[in-house]
C-alpha cells in the first residue's frame, strides 16, 4: 500500500452532509471521495497556474496580442462572418 499522510479540514454541516450522502450511495470511503476530489481541485489549479505563468512569460518576451486587433477579433465572433485569429507579435 502506498504510503499516507492525513489532512484535516473545517468545513459547513451542509458539505458534510453532501459527502456521506454521497459515500453511502457510492458505497465509497469519504476518504476516497475527499481525496479524490483533491487530486482534481489540485491538478486543474496546477493546470491553470501553469497556464498563467505561460502567459506571463509570453508577455515578457513581446509575445503579445494589440488591444485593438483582441478587442475587434473578439467582437467579430457574434458576427457572420468573424475575423481571422490574431497572431501575437514576436
Amino acid at each position: 500500500m502506498a504510503e499516507r499522510a492525513t489532512v484535516t479540514f473545517h468545513t459547513t454541516p451542509e458539505t458534510k452532509a453532501r459527502l456521506d450522502r454521497l459515500a453511502m450511495i457510492t458505497r465509497r470511503s469519504k476518504s476516497f471521495l475527499t481525496n479524490t476530489a483533491v487530486e482534481r481541485y489540485l491538478a486543474e489549479e496546477e493546470a491553470f497556474v501553469a497556464a498563467v505563468e505561460e502567459g506571463l512569460a509570453q508577455a515578457e518576451a513581446g509575445q503579445v496580442v494589440d488591444h485593438k486587433q483582441a478587442t475587434g477579433y473578439l467582437r467579430s465572433l457574434t458576427s457572420p462572418s468573424p475575423l481571422p485569429r490574431p497572431q501575437a507579435k514576436s
